[in-house]
Protein backbone atom coordinates (compact mmCIF):
# COMPACT_ATOMS: atom_id res chain seq x y z
CA UNK A 1 0.00 0.00 0.00
CA UNK A 2 1.31 4.07 -0.47
CA UNK A 3 2.01 6.26 1.59
CA UNK A 4 -0.75 8.57 0.19
CA UNK A 5 -3.21 6.05 -0.06
CA UNK A 6 -3.35 5.04 3.42
CA UNK A 7 -3.04 8.95 4.65
CA UNK A 8 -6.14 9.37 2.53
CA UNK A 9 -7.89 6.40 4.22
CA UNK A 10 -7.27 7.68 7.01
CA UNK A 11 -8.39 11.36 6.63
CA UNK A 12 -11.67 10.32 5.28
CA UNK A 13 -12.04 7.86 8.36
CA UNK A 14 -11.30 11.22 10.67
CA UNK A 15 -8.16 9.25 11.98
CA UNK A 16 -6.09 11.93 10.63
CA UNK A 17 -6.36 15.60 10.27
CA UNK A 18 -6.36 17.21 6.93
CA UNK A 19 -4.24 19.73 8.27
CA UNK A 20 -1.75 17.33 9.37
CA UNK A 21 -1.62 15.73 5.88
CA UNK A 22 2.06 16.67 4.98
CA UNK A 23 3.37 15.94 8.78
CA UNK A 24 2.17 12.47 8.45
CA UNK A 25 3.43 12.44 4.85
CA UNK A 26 6.86 13.06 6.06
CA UNK A 27 6.82 11.21 9.20
CA UNK A 28 5.57 8.22 7.27
CA UNK A 29 8.37 8.32 4.46
CA UNK A 30 11.23 9.20 7.42
CA UNK A 31 10.18 5.47 9.15
CA UNK A 32 12.34 2.73 8.62
CA UNK A 33 9.29 0.38 8.15
CA UNK A 34 6.76 0.70 5.39
CA UNK A 35 3.06 2.47 5.77
CA UNK A 36 1.40 0.17 7.84
CA UNK A 37 4.11 -0.30 10.53
CA UNK A 38 4.66 3.67 10.75
CA UNK A 39 1.32 4.00 11.64
CA UNK A 40 1.51 1.80 14.27
CA UNK A 41 4.63 3.78 15.55
CA UNK A 42 2.81 6.61 15.20
CA UNK A 43 0.34 5.78 17.75
CA UNK A 44 -2.69 6.10 15.19
CA UNK A 45 -4.18 2.56 14.36
CA UNK A 46 -2.42 -1.23 15.28
CA UNK A 47 -0.95 -2.98 12.82
CA UNK A 48 -4.31 -5.26 12.53
CA UNK A 49 -6.79 -2.08 12.91
CA UNK A 50 -5.44 -0.62 10.03
CA UNK A 51 -5.46 -4.27 7.61
CA UNK A 52 -9.39 -4.31 8.68
CA UNK A 53 -10.15 -0.50 7.79
CA UNK A 54 -8.77 -1.13 4.75
CA UNK A 55 -10.72 -4.43 4.23
CA UNK A 56 -13.74 -2.39 5.27
CA UNK A 57 -13.14 0.39 2.52
CA UNK A 58 -12.84 -2.14 -0.15
CA UNK A 59 -15.84 -4.31 0.74
CA UNK A 60 -13.59 -7.28 1.79
CA UNK A 61 -11.92 -9.28 4.34
CA UNK A 62 -8.47 -9.81 6.40
CA UNK A 63 -6.50 -12.64 6.57
CA UNK A 64 -4.10 -13.86 8.65
CA UNK A 65 -2.23 -16.10 6.26
CA UNK A 66 0.45 -17.59 8.70
CA UNK A 67 -0.57 -21.24 8.33
CA UNK A 68 -2.62 -21.17 4.82
CA UNK A 69 -2.40 -23.84 2.38
CA UNK A 70 -4.18 -23.36 -0.42
CA UNK A 71 -5.91 -25.82 -3.14
CA UNK A 72 -3.68 -27.10 -5.93
CA UNK A 73 -7.09 -25.84 -8.54
CA UNK A 74 -6.85 -22.40 -6.35
CA UNK A 75 -3.09 -22.28 -6.95
CA UNK A 76 -3.27 -22.97 -10.66
CA UNK A 77 -5.07 -20.22 -11.16
CA UNK A 78 -2.71 -17.74 -10.55
CA UNK A 79 0.74 -18.10 -12.18
CA UNK A 80 4.10 -17.66 -10.46
CA UNK A 81 5.47 -14.36 -12.51
CA UNK A 82 2.04 -13.05 -11.89
CA UNK A 83 1.56 -13.37 -8.60
CA UNK A 84 5.41 -12.22 -7.94
CA UNK A 85 4.39 -8.90 -10.42
CA UNK A 86 1.18 -7.93 -8.35
CA UNK A 87 2.66 -9.09 -5.08
CA UNK A 88 -0.69 -11.11 -4.59
CA UNK A 89 -2.00 -14.66 -3.53
CA UNK A 90 -4.67 -16.71 -4.07
CA UNK A 91 -6.86 -17.75 -1.62
CA UNK A 92 -10.09 -19.45 -2.92
CA UNK A 93 -12.99 -19.56 -5.61
CA UNK A 94 -16.32 -17.76 -4.58
CA UNK A 95 -19.22 -17.71 -6.64
CA UNK A 96 -18.55 -14.72 -7.85
CA UNK A 97 -15.13 -14.61 -8.89
CA UNK A 98 -11.43 -15.60 -7.64
CA UNK A 99 -10.93 -14.36 -4.08
CA UNK A 100 -6.72 -12.85 -4.26
CA UNK A 101 -5.18 -11.20 -1.16
CA UNK A 102 -3.14 -8.33 -2.45
CA UNK A 103 -0.36 -6.31 -1.02
CA UNK A 104 -1.73 -3.19 -2.75
CA UNK A 105 -5.89 -3.44 -2.52
CA UNK A 106 -6.29 0.52 -2.57
CA UNK A 107 -4.92 0.75 -5.83
CA UNK A 108 -8.05 0.28 -8.33
CA UNK A 109 -5.61 -0.03 -11.58
CA UNK A 110 -3.66 -2.72 -10.10
CA UNK A 111 -6.65 -4.65 -9.31
CA UNK A 112 -8.30 -4.07 -12.95
CA UNK A 113 -4.72 -4.76 -14.40
CA UNK A 114 -4.47 -8.46 -12.54
CA UNK A 115 -8.29 -8.91 -13.25
CA UNK A 116 -7.15 -8.59 -16.93
CA UNK A 117 -4.07 -10.34 -17.09
CA UNK A 118 -6.00 -13.45 -15.27
CA UNK A 119 -8.86 -12.86 -17.66
CA UNK A 120 -10.84 -13.79 -14.26
CA UNK A 121 -13.11 -11.31 -11.99
CA UNK A 122 -10.93 -10.03 -8.83
CA UNK A 123 -12.38 -9.93 -5.03
CA UNK A 124 -9.29 -8.75 -3.19
CA UNK A 125 -8.78 -9.50 0.36
CA UNK A 126 -6.20 -7.76 3.08
CA UNK A 127 -2.97 -9.85 4.65
CA UNK A 128 0.13 -8.64 5.67
CA UNK A 129 2.02 -7.96 3.04
CA UNK A 130 4.86 -10.06 4.21
CA UNK A 131 2.84 -13.27 4.44
CA UNK A 132 2.11 -12.30 1.10
CA UNK A 133 5.60 -12.69 -0.27
CA UNK A 134 6.65 -15.68 2.29
CA UNK A 135 3.81 -17.86 0.49
CA UNK A 136 4.75 -16.56 -3.15
CA UNK A 137 7.80 -17.72 -2.24
CA UNK A 138 7.15 -20.91 -0.54
CA UNK A 139 4.66 -22.07 -3.26
CA UNK A 140 5.71 -20.94 -6.34
CA UNK A 141 9.11 -20.58 -5.99
CA UNK A 142 10.20 -23.10 -3.67
CA UNK A 143 9.93 -25.72 -5.91
CA UNK A 144 7.49 -27.77 -3.32
CA UNK A 145 4.37 -28.08 -5.42
CA UNK A 146 5.29 -27.29 -8.95
CA UNK A 147 2.99 -24.67 -9.02
CA UNK A 148 5.19 -22.11 -11.00
CA UNK A 149 5.51 -24.60 -14.33
CA UNK A 150 2.04 -23.83 -15.21
CA UNK A 151 2.11 -24.95 -18.85
CA UNK A 152 -0.67 -23.40 -21.95
CA UNK A 153 -3.20 -21.08 -20.62
CA UNK A 154 -1.48 -19.85 -17.71
CA UNK A 155 2.21 -19.54 -19.67
CA UNK A 156 -0.23 -17.03 -21.62
CA UNK A 157 -0.94 -15.14 -18.31
CA UNK A 158 2.77 -15.09 -17.37
CA UNK A 159 3.66 -13.97 -20.95
CA UNK A 160 0.84 -11.08 -20.20
CA UNK A 161 2.24 -10.69 -16.76
CA UNK A 162 5.63 -9.99 -18.17
CA UNK A 163 4.47 -7.71 -21.02
CA UNK A 164 2.65 -5.46 -18.82
CA UNK A 165 5.90 -5.08 -15.82
CA UNK A 166 7.98 -3.95 -19.42
CA UNK A 167 5.05 -1.31 -20.31
CA UNK A 168 4.86 0.01 -17.14
CA UNK A 169 8.37 1.08 -17.55
CA UNK A 170 6.75 2.56 -20.50
CA UNK A 171 3.92 4.30 -18.82
CA UNK A 172 5.47 8.01 -18.57
CA UNK A 173 6.82 7.82 -22.47
CA UNK A 174 4.70 9.14 -25.63
CA UNK A 175 3.10 5.43 -26.03
CA UNK A 176 2.14 6.42 -29.66
CA UNK A 177 6.29 6.65 -30.57
CA UNK A 178 6.27 3.41 -28.39
CA UNK A 179 4.16 1.42 -30.88
CA UNK A 180 6.73 -0.71 -32.33
CA UNK A 181 8.17 -1.31 -28.67
CA UNK A 182 8.94 -5.38 -28.05
CA UNK A 183 6.07 -5.30 -25.00
CA UNK A 184 3.31 -3.65 -26.85
CA UNK A 185 4.04 -6.18 -29.88
CA UNK A 186 3.64 -8.89 -27.90
CA UNK A 187 0.42 -7.60 -26.21
CA UNK A 188 -1.41 -7.18 -29.29
CA UNK A 189 -0.33 -10.37 -30.24
CA UNK A 190 -1.96 -12.23 -27.51
CA UNK A 191 -5.21 -9.89 -28.08
CA UNK A 192 -4.93 -11.44 -31.62
CA UNK A 193 -3.67 -15.02 -30.65
CA UNK A 194 -6.99 -15.06 -28.22
CA UNK A 195 -9.58 -13.75 -30.71
CA UNK A 196 -8.32 -17.00 -32.97
CA UNK A 197 -8.41 -19.52 -30.50
CA UNK A 198 -11.83 -18.28 -29.85
CA UNK A 199 -12.76 -18.59 -33.58
CA UNK A 200 -14.17 -14.97 -33.50
CA UNK A 201 -14.90 -13.32 -36.66
CA UNK A 202 -14.50 -9.76 -35.79
CA UNK A 203 -12.41 -7.78 -32.47
CA UNK A 204 -13.91 -4.52 -31.48
CA UNK A 205 -10.78 -2.27 -30.00
CA UNK A 206 -13.73 0.49 -28.35
CA UNK A 207 -12.47 3.76 -26.58
CA UNK A 208 -14.50 5.48 -24.17
CA UNK A 209 -14.29 8.12 -21.31
CA UNK A 210 -13.00 6.12 -18.21
CA UNK A 211 -12.26 2.64 -19.94
CA UNK A 212 -10.91 1.18 -22.67
CA UNK A 213 -12.86 -2.07 -24.29
CA UNK A 214 -11.80 -5.31 -26.41
CA UNK A 215 -14.64 -7.56 -27.74
CA UNK A 216 -14.75 -10.49 -29.71
CA UNK A 217 -17.58 -11.34 -32.19
CA UNK A 218 -18.20 -15.45 -31.98
CA UNK A 219 -20.94 -16.95 -34.14
CA UNK A 220 -22.59 -13.71 -34.28
CA UNK A 221 -22.80 -12.88 -30.73
CA UNK A 222 -20.07 -10.44 -28.69
CA UNK A 223 -18.39 -10.67 -25.66
CA UNK A 224 -16.26 -8.84 -23.93
CA UNK A 225 -12.96 -9.18 -22.49
CA UNK A 226 -11.77 -8.39 -19.27
CA UNK A 227 -10.83 -4.60 -20.44
CA UNK A 228 -7.34 -3.84 -20.49
CA UNK A 229 -5.53 -0.91 -18.96
CA UNK A 230 -6.73 2.78 -20.01
CA UNK A 231 -3.19 3.90 -20.30
CA UNK A 232 -2.64 1.37 -23.05
CA UNK A 233 -5.50 2.63 -25.31
CA UNK A 234 -3.26 4.87 -28.08
CA UNK A 235 -0.48 2.34 -27.96
CA UNK A 236 -2.94 -0.29 -28.68
CA UNK A 237 -3.87 1.44 -31.28
CA UNK A 238 -0.99 2.95 -33.11
CA UNK A 239 0.45 -0.88 -33.11
CA UNK A 240 -2.79 -1.71 -35.36
CA UNK A 241 -2.24 0.81 -37.55
CA UNK A 242 1.46 0.43 -38.17
CA UNK A 243 0.62 -3.97 -38.92
CA UNK A 244 -2.02 -2.26 -41.30
CA UNK A 245 0.50 0.46 -42.92
CA UNK A 246 -1.97 2.64 -41.98
CA UNK A 247 -0.94 6.42 -41.22
CA UNK A 248 -0.97 7.02 -37.28
CA UNK A 249 -0.87 10.71 -37.88
CA UNK A 250 -4.40 10.58 -38.83
CA UNK A 251 -6.70 10.39 -36.28
CA UNK A 252 -9.32 12.71 -37.59
CA UNK A 253 -10.34 10.60 -40.81
CA UNK A 254 -11.37 6.76 -40.69
CA UNK A 255 -9.27 4.67 -42.55
CA UNK A 256 -9.21 1.20 -43.86
CA UNK A 257 -6.22 -1.12 -43.64
CA UNK A 258 -5.63 -5.08 -44.14
CA UNK A 259 -3.23 -7.28 -41.67
CA UNK A 260 -1.43 -10.35 -43.39
CA UNK A 261 -0.22 -12.21 -39.92
CA UNK A 262 0.98 -15.80 -38.88
CA UNK A 263 -0.90 -16.74 -35.67
CA UNK A 264 -0.17 -20.32 -34.33
CA UNK A 265 1.29 -21.27 -37.03
CA UNK A 266 -1.34 -20.63 -39.35
CA UNK A 267 -1.80 -17.52 -41.83
CA UNK A 268 -4.61 -15.11 -40.99
CA UNK A 269 -5.59 -12.58 -43.01
CA UNK A 270 -7.84 -9.16 -40.95
CA UNK A 271 -9.27 -6.36 -42.68
CA UNK A 272 -8.99 -3.22 -40.27
CA UNK A 273 -11.46 -0.50 -40.24
CA UNK A 274 -10.90 2.85 -37.88
CA UNK A 275 -13.22 5.21 -37.20
CA UNK A 276 -12.90 8.51 -34.94
CA UNK A 277 -14.69 9.10 -31.95
CA UNK A 278 -14.78 11.66 -29.26
CA UNK A 279 -12.65 9.60 -27.07
CA UNK A 280 -10.18 8.09 -29.39
CA UNK A 281 -10.01 6.03 -32.59
CA UNK A 282 -12.89 2.92 -32.53
CA UNK A 283 -10.98 0.03 -34.57
CA UNK A 284 -12.40 -3.06 -35.89
CA UNK A 285 -10.59 -6.21 -37.16
CA UNK A 286 -12.63 -8.43 -39.64
CA UNK A 287 -10.70 -11.71 -39.11
CA UNK A 288 -10.67 -13.48 -42.57
CA UNK A 289 -10.61 -17.18 -42.21
CA UNK A 290 -8.84 -18.84 -45.20
CA UNK A 291 -10.72 -22.35 -44.55
CA UNK A 292 -13.87 -20.55 -45.85
CA UNK A 293 -12.25 -20.59 -49.18
CA UNK A 294 -11.16 -24.31 -49.20
CA UNK A 295 -15.05 -24.70 -48.48
CA UNK A 296 -17.08 -27.13 -50.83
CA UNK A 297 -20.31 -26.12 -51.93
CA UNK A 298 -21.47 -30.09 -50.29
CA UNK A 299 -20.29 -28.52 -46.73
CA UNK A 300 -22.63 -25.59 -46.53
CA UNK A 301 -25.64 -28.36 -45.52
CA UNK A 302 -28.03 -26.86 -48.41
CA UNK A 303 -31.43 -28.69 -48.74
CA UNK A 304 -30.38 -31.22 -51.27
CA UNK A 305 -33.06 -29.76 -53.94
CA UNK A 306 -31.26 -26.19 -53.31
CA UNK A 307 -27.96 -27.71 -53.69
CA UNK A 308 -29.09 -29.71 -56.97
CA UNK A 309 -30.10 -26.20 -58.34
CA UNK A 310 -27.51 -23.96 -57.61
CA UNK A 311 -25.00 -26.14 -58.74
CA UNK A 312 -27.26 -26.12 -62.27
CA UNK A 313 -27.26 -22.54 -62.24
CA UNK A 314 -23.58 -21.93 -62.01
CA UNK A 315 -22.39 -24.38 -64.84
CA UNK A 316 -24.71 -22.86 -67.30
CA UNK A 317 -23.20 -20.84 -70.17
CA UNK A 318 -24.89 -17.53 -69.11
CA UNK A 319 -27.36 -16.00 -66.71
CA UNK A 320 -27.18 -13.58 -63.55
CA UNK A 321 -27.04 -15.78 -60.01
CA UNK A 322 -27.61 -13.74 -56.90
CA UNK A 323 -27.13 -14.16 -53.22
CA UNK A 324 -29.05 -12.03 -50.93
CA UNK A 325 -29.30 -11.35 -47.50
CA UNK A 326 -28.00 -8.99 -44.72
CA UNK A 327 -24.26 -8.12 -43.80
CA UNK A 328 -22.65 -11.15 -42.25
CA UNK A 329 -25.31 -13.56 -43.78
CA UNK A 330 -22.54 -15.52 -45.47
CA UNK A 331 -23.58 -14.69 -48.83
CA UNK A 332 -19.52 -14.29 -49.54
CA UNK A 333 -18.84 -17.70 -48.14
CA UNK A 334 -21.54 -19.07 -50.72
CA UNK A 335 -20.63 -17.47 -53.79
CA UNK A 336 -17.00 -18.68 -52.90
CA UNK A 337 -18.16 -22.33 -52.65
CA UNK A 338 -19.85 -21.59 -55.60
CA UNK A 339 -16.32 -20.15 -58.19
CA UNK A 340 -14.79 -22.83 -55.86
CA UNK A 341 -16.83 -25.56 -58.21
CA UNK A 342 -16.47 -24.21 -61.59
CA UNK A 343 -13.02 -23.14 -61.11
CA UNK A 344 -11.58 -25.35 -63.74
CA UNK A 345 -8.71 -25.53 -65.88
CA UNK A 346 -10.92 -24.64 -69.34
CA UNK A 347 -12.73 -21.73 -67.64
CA UNK A 348 -11.45 -17.70 -67.09
CA UNK A 349 -12.84 -16.24 -63.89
CA UNK A 350 -12.82 -12.85 -63.19
CA UNK A 351 -13.71 -11.04 -59.49
CA UNK A 352 -14.17 -7.93 -58.68
CA UNK A 353 -14.99 -6.98 -54.44
CA UNK A 354 -14.42 -3.99 -52.35
CA UNK A 355 -12.40 -5.60 -51.00
CA UNK A 356 -10.55 -8.63 -52.25
CA UNK A 357 -11.68 -10.83 -48.58
CA UNK A 358 -9.72 -14.07 -49.73
CA UNK A 359 -7.17 -14.45 -52.51
CA UNK A 360 -7.96 -17.85 -54.63
CA UNK A 361 -5.88 -19.86 -56.95
CA UNK A 362 -6.75 -19.63 -61.14
CA UNK A 363 -8.49 -16.56 -60.33
CA UNK A 364 -7.95 -13.08 -61.34
CA UNK A 365 -9.15 -10.95 -58.32
CA UNK A 366 -9.34 -7.10 -58.95
CA UNK A 367 -10.03 -4.40 -55.30
CA UNK A 368 -12.54 -1.88 -55.81
CA UNK A 369 -10.44 1.41 -55.37
CA UNK A 370 -13.06 4.13 -55.09
CA UNK A 371 -10.70 7.23 -54.42
CA UNK A 372 -9.21 6.87 -57.94
CA UNK A 373 -12.48 5.73 -59.52
CA UNK A 374 -12.01 2.21 -59.66
CA UNK A 375 -15.67 1.48 -59.35
CA UNK A 376 -17.65 -1.86 -60.14
CA UNK A 377 -19.12 0.19 -63.17
CA UNK A 378 -15.69 0.89 -64.77
CA UNK A 379 -14.29 -2.60 -63.18
CA UNK A 380 -16.70 -4.22 -65.44
CA UNK A 381 -16.49 -2.75 -68.34
CA UNK A 382 -13.24 -4.03 -68.36
CA UNK A 383 -13.79 -7.55 -68.26
CA UNK A 384 -15.80 -7.84 -70.49
CA UNK A 385 -12.56 -6.90 -72.95
CA UNK A 386 -10.68 -9.88 -71.02
CA UNK A 387 -13.05 -12.79 -72.40
CA UNK A 388 -13.83 -13.92 -69.26
CA UNK A 389 -16.46 -17.04 -69.09
CA UNK A 390 -17.53 -16.31 -65.36
CA UNK A 391 -18.11 -13.01 -63.38
CA UNK A 392 -18.14 -12.43 -59.71
CA UNK A 393 -19.38 -8.93 -58.76
CA UNK A 394 -19.08 -8.53 -55.32
CA UNK A 395 -22.10 -5.94 -54.55
CA UNK A 396 -24.29 -5.00 -57.66
CA UNK A 397 -24.75 -1.18 -55.34
CA UNK A 398 -26.41 0.94 -58.59
CA UNK A 399 -28.00 0.75 -61.82
CA UNK A 400 -24.49 1.04 -63.42
CA UNK A 401 -23.50 -2.11 -62.23
CA UNK A 402 -26.42 -3.79 -62.87
CA UNK A 403 -26.91 -2.34 -65.92
CA UNK A 404 -23.30 -3.61 -67.34
CA UNK A 405 -23.81 -7.11 -65.38
CA UNK A 406 -27.16 -8.03 -67.35
CA UNK A 407 -25.31 -6.68 -70.81
CA UNK A 408 -22.45 -9.47 -69.31
CA UNK A 409 -25.38 -11.75 -69.21
CA UNK A 410 -26.90 -11.31 -72.51
CA UNK A 411 -23.55 -11.72 -74.19
CA UNK A 412 -22.63 -15.11 -72.92
CA UNK A 413 -21.06 -14.62 -69.64
CA UNK A 414 -22.39 -15.98 -66.10
CA UNK A 415 -22.39 -13.38 -63.26
CA UNK A 416 -22.42 -14.02 -59.85
CA UNK A 417 -23.11 -11.16 -57.59
CA UNK A 418 -24.99 -10.00 -54.14
CA UNK A 419 -27.67 -8.09 -52.82
CA UNK A 420 -28.79 -6.91 -49.43
CA UNK A 421 -32.21 -7.56 -49.41
CA UNK A 422 -34.20 -9.08 -46.61
CA UNK A 423 -35.76 -12.49 -49.16
CA UNK A 424 -35.17 -14.04 -52.53
CA UNK A 425 -38.17 -12.28 -54.10
CA UNK A 426 -36.92 -8.48 -52.55
CA UNK A 427 -34.14 -8.49 -55.01
CA UNK A 428 -35.99 -8.74 -58.35
CA UNK A 429 -38.01 -5.60 -56.82
CA UNK A 430 -34.89 -3.94 -55.61
CA UNK A 431 -33.26 -4.56 -59.39
CA UNK A 432 -36.26 -2.76 -60.67
CA UNK A 433 -36.77 -0.39 -58.27
CA UNK A 434 -32.59 0.50 -59.70
CA UNK A 435 -33.96 1.25 -63.03
CA UNK A 436 -33.47 -2.45 -64.47
CA UNK A 437 -35.65 -2.93 -67.25
CA UNK A 438 -38.52 -5.61 -66.25
CA UNK A 439 -38.43 -7.80 -69.34
CA UNK A 440 -33.85 -7.92 -68.84
CA UNK A 441 -34.06 -9.25 -65.54
CA UNK A 442 -36.69 -11.45 -66.28
CA UNK A 443 -34.37 -13.03 -69.49
CA UNK A 444 -31.41 -12.64 -67.92
CA UNK A 445 -32.40 -13.82 -64.25
CA UNK A 446 -31.65 -17.43 -63.55
CA UNK A 447 -31.76 -17.64 -59.66
CA UNK A 448 -31.87 -16.34 -56.46
CA UNK A 449 -31.03 -17.48 -53.09
CA UNK A 450 -31.60 -15.95 -49.79
CA UNK A 451 -29.60 -17.07 -46.70
CA UNK A 452 -29.08 -16.11 -43.23
CA UNK A 453 -26.83 -17.63 -40.56
CA UNK A 454 -28.12 -18.42 -37.07
CA UNK A 455 -26.33 -20.22 -34.12
CA UNK A 456 -26.02 -23.94 -33.86
CA UNK A 457 -26.72 -26.26 -30.56
CA UNK A 458 -23.56 -27.11 -28.96
CA UNK A 459 -23.58 -31.11 -29.23
CA UNK A 460 -22.01 -31.06 -25.69
CA UNK A 461 -24.94 -30.08 -23.95
CA UNK A 462 -27.64 -30.09 -26.08
CA UNK A 463 -31.33 -31.23 -24.14
CA UNK A 464 -34.40 -32.22 -25.35
CA UNK A 465 -37.31 -29.77 -23.97
CA UNK A 466 -40.61 -28.70 -24.40
CA UNK A 467 -41.71 -25.52 -25.60
CA UNK A 468 -44.85 -22.98 -24.36
CA UNK A 469 -47.81 -23.06 -26.45
CA UNK A 470 -46.81 -18.95 -26.64
CA UNK A 471 -43.51 -20.04 -28.15
CA UNK A 472 -45.19 -22.46 -30.58
CA UNK A 473 -47.58 -19.85 -31.58
CA UNK A 474 -45.30 -17.51 -32.20
CA UNK A 475 -44.06 -20.05 -34.94
CA UNK A 476 -47.25 -20.55 -36.21
CA UNK A 477 -47.66 -23.61 -34.86
CA UNK A 478 -49.88 -26.07 -32.96
CA UNK A 479 -49.65 -28.43 -30.91
CA UNK A 480 -51.01 -30.63 -33.08
CA UNK A 481 -48.64 -29.41 -36.28
CA UNK A 482 -45.91 -30.40 -34.27
CA UNK A 483 -47.05 -34.30 -33.22
CA UNK A 484 -44.36 -36.16 -31.81
CA UNK A 485 -41.88 -33.76 -32.93
CA UNK A 486 -38.74 -33.72 -30.22
CA UNK A 487 -37.28 -29.83 -29.74
CA UNK A 488 -33.61 -28.99 -28.29
CA UNK A 489 -31.15 -26.09 -26.53
CA UNK A 490 -28.41 -26.33 -25.22
CA UNK A 491 -27.57 -25.99 -21.22
CA UNK A 492 -24.24 -24.42 -21.85
CA UNK A 493 -20.54 -26.52 -20.93
CA UNK A 494 -16.99 -25.34 -21.24
CA UNK A 495 -16.95 -26.33 -24.94
CA UNK A 496 -19.49 -23.87 -25.87
CA UNK A 497 -18.36 -21.02 -23.13
CA UNK A 498 -21.41 -21.48 -21.56
CA UNK A 499 -23.84 -20.19 -24.20
CA UNK A 500 -25.58 -23.44 -25.11
CA UNK A 501 -24.36 -22.56 -29.02
CA UNK A 502 -21.12 -23.81 -30.80
CA UNK A 503 -20.45 -22.52 -34.79
CA UNK A 504 -23.10 -21.43 -36.87
CA UNK A 505 -25.75 -22.89 -39.99
CA UNK A 506 -26.83 -21.29 -43.38
CA UNK A 507 -31.14 -20.97 -43.56
CA UNK A 508 -31.85 -20.89 -47.34
CA UNK A 509 -34.65 -19.21 -49.27
CA UNK A 510 -34.46 -20.17 -53.23
CA UNK A 511 -36.35 -18.35 -55.97
CA UNK A 512 -36.70 -20.61 -59.16
CA UNK A 513 -37.17 -18.56 -61.82
CA UNK A 514 -39.63 -20.60 -63.36
CA UNK A 515 -41.84 -19.45 -66.41
CA UNK A 516 -44.62 -18.44 -64.19
CA UNK A 517 -42.15 -16.29 -62.23
CA UNK A 518 -40.38 -14.29 -65.04
CA UNK A 519 -43.61 -14.02 -66.70
CA UNK A 520 -44.58 -11.86 -63.20
CA UNK A 521 -41.29 -10.06 -63.18
CA UNK A 522 -41.91 -8.75 -66.64
CA UNK A 523 -45.19 -7.43 -65.38
CA UNK A 524 -43.60 -5.34 -62.38
CA UNK A 525 -45.44 -7.81 -59.70
CA UNK A 526 -45.11 -6.80 -55.98
CA UNK A 527 -42.52 -8.73 -54.01
CA UNK A 528 -45.69 -10.19 -52.28
CA UNK A 529 -47.37 -11.25 -55.15
CA UNK A 530 -43.24 -12.89 -56.13
CA UNK A 531 -43.54 -14.12 -53.21
CA UNK A 532 -46.89 -15.68 -52.88
CA UNK A 533 -46.59 -17.33 -56.49
CA UNK A 534 -43.14 -18.88 -55.40
CA UNK A 535 -44.60 -20.68 -51.90
CA UNK A 536 -47.57 -21.81 -54.23
CA UNK A 537 -44.69 -23.62 -56.90
CA UNK A 538 -42.86 -24.90 -54.09
CA UNK A 539 -40.28 -22.41 -52.44
CA UNK A 540 -39.31 -22.82 -49.20
CA UNK A 541 -39.25 -19.92 -47.10
CA UNK A 542 -36.29 -18.86 -44.49
CA UNK A 543 -38.83 -19.69 -41.95
CA UNK A 544 -39.75 -23.20 -42.87
CA UNK A 545 -36.23 -23.93 -43.65
CA UNK A 546 -35.70 -22.82 -40.18
CA UNK A 547 -38.71 -24.94 -38.84
CA UNK A 548 -36.55 -27.93 -40.90
CA UNK A 549 -33.27 -27.25 -38.80
CA UNK A 550 -35.30 -26.98 -35.55
CA UNK A 551 -37.04 -30.18 -35.85
CA UNK A 552 -33.39 -31.63 -37.05
CA UNK A 553 -32.49 -30.75 -33.35
CA UNK A 554 -29.77 -28.25 -35.20
CA UNK A 555 -30.78 -24.89 -33.88
CA UNK A 556 -32.86 -23.15 -31.32
CA UNK A 557 -36.63 -21.68 -31.54
CA UNK A 558 -35.10 -18.38 -30.10
CA UNK A 559 -32.57 -18.27 -33.08
CA UNK A 560 -35.09 -19.14 -35.92
CA UNK A 561 -37.31 -16.41 -34.41
CA UNK A 562 -34.54 -13.70 -34.24
CA UNK A 563 -33.40 -14.07 -38.02
CA UNK A 564 -36.77 -14.84 -39.81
Amino acid sequence: MTVESVIDLLISRGLVDESQRDETIAAAYGSEHDITYAVEEMGILQRDQLFQLVAQDIGGEFYDLTDFEPAQQVLRAVPGGTAKLYQCFPIQFLDHGLQVAIANPLDPQNLEELGFSLNQQIIPAVAPPEQIAALIEKFYYGGSTGAGENKGPAGESDALASIRAEVAALANEDLEEESNSAPIIRYVDLVLYQAIKEKASDVHFEPFEDDFKIRYRVDGALYEMAPPPQHLKQAIISRIKVMSSLNIAETRLPQDGRITKEINGQPIDMRVSTLPTIFGESVVLRVLDRSNVNLNLEMLNLPAETYEYIVDTIEKPNGIFICTGPTGAGKTTTLYACLRKINTEDAKLLTAEDPVEYDMDGIMQVPINESIGLNFGRVLRAFLRQDPDRILVGEMRDLETAQIAIQASLTGHLVLSTLHTNDAPGAVTRLIDMGCEPFLVAATLEGVLGQRLLRRICPDCRVAYKPSAAVLKQLGLTASDIGGKEFFTGQGCNACNDTGYRGRQGLFELLDMSNPIRDLIAQRAATVVLKQKAQELGMRTLREDGLRNIFEGITTIEEVLKYT
